[in-house]
């Protein structure tokens, strides 16, 4: 997937490169830098030596060392102040140069922290914005997965607050959910013992039913044949695939395939298999990426869904919040993979 949202450790991510948000000396520091350095050695810190320092904006490339990942990518954020002194122009710089470096070094992956949200006091949410926005930016015209990644989860609590009516729903189906399991619990303590017997006699019953399958008389040679040439000439009576609906509702979009799939948040490789399979069987989530990357209304998704062999449900978590951006008119799937990220439900194109 070109861009998702993980939390975890960046020092444990297993992509090419991970970025350093580094201070200008590249002699290690606080946080994220000094946790970088910790995990990739000594031989880390003798390379930085030699490369002179680096200014903010701009980005430095060394190898990985003891990391998972072969290179690490430095960039210096900038100090945040009052968002008057070019800050937001030097925080885009420091995730442009550094997916340039990664481009021309010819990698496919890049893991991120959130630059200059830490010690540098840029405001988080505004943080989260830019970076989302350079990233998507430079993913509209590059192959790359990149991953922007959060040790802490508190970080995202944007959809409790900016998305009341959103949370309420969830809540709903929590509680739902937790009635259902006290419901099921009680139900195993009632049985207690008797749950025994209970078993034996469904497999007593299952037994049963096998010895009659057995002894049952096959069918009439006629009665096959007719109820085979039924199937055949329903088969030659399906509807449209989920492969072809996707294609035709991106020929009346008027998009490019490009645009489309890269709306989706999905690659070129994947969309291609898509394209190349009438019968292609996509996951639910890549289904749902396609229909909000085509604007397609409710109606629409649950058509372009059910091709696929899905449904919306309205206890499904997941389900509820893409219900709820569409319903509200919301597209950018970016957005909507923030709220599923902070409900720790699955992201759209993953």
């Amino acid at each position: 997937m070109p861009l998702t949202l993980v939390r975890n450790d960046i020092t444990k991510m297993d992509t090419d490169a991970i970025v350093n948000a580094a201070n200008e000396s590249l002699l290690g520091g606080g946080g994220v830098d000094g946790a970088i350095h910790r995990a990739a050695g000594p031989e880390l810190l003798s390379e930085c030596k030699t490369l002179g320092g680096c200014k903010t904006g701009e980005a430095k490339v060394t190898k990985g060392y003891r990391l998972k990942a072969r290179y690490v990518i430095h960039t210096v954020g900038p100090v945040y102040r009052d968002g008057k002194h070019g800050e937001e122009a030097l925080l885009s710089s420091c995730y442009t140069n550094s997916l340039k470096a990664a481009a021309d070094l010819g990698l496919t992956s890049i893991s991120f922290p959130l630059i200059s949200a830490g010690a540098y006091g840029y405001p988080e949410q505004e943080a989260i914005r830019v970076a989302v926005k350079v990233i998507s930016d430079f993913l509209e015209t590059r192959e790359m997965d990149v991953y922007l990644v959060f040790f802490i989860s508190s970080i995202f609590q944007k959809s409790h607050e900016q998305y009341p009516e959103l949370a309420e729903k969830i809540e709903r189906i929590s509680l739902t959910e937790e009635k259902a399991v006290l419901s099921e619990t009680k139900r195993r303590k009632a049985a207690g013992k008797n749950s025994f017997f209970v078993y034996n006699a469904m497999l007593s019953g299952a037994h049963a039913f096998r010895e009659d399958a057995e002894q049952a008389e096959p069918l009439p040679t006629a009665c096959a044949e007719a109820d085979s040439a039924d199937l055949a000439s329903r088969l030659k009576e399906l509807d449209e695939s989920f492969t072809e609906m996707l294609l035709r509702k991106i020929d009346e979009s008027g998009m490019k395939d490009s645009e489309c799939y890269k709306k989706a948040n999905l690659d070129r490789k994947l969309f291609s298999k898509i394209r190349s399979n009438t019968h292609y069987r996509p996951k639910k989530n890549t289904a749902l990426a396609f229909a909000i990357a085509l604007r397609l209304s409710l109606a629409e998704t649950e058509e372009l869904l059910k091709k696929a062999g899905f449904a919306l449900s309205e206890s499904n978590v997941s389900d509820v919040i893409i219900r709820y951006f569409i319903e509200k008119g919301v597209y950018d799937i970016f957005e909507i993979n923030e709220a599923l990220f902070d409900y720790d439900q699955v992201q759209l194109g993953a």
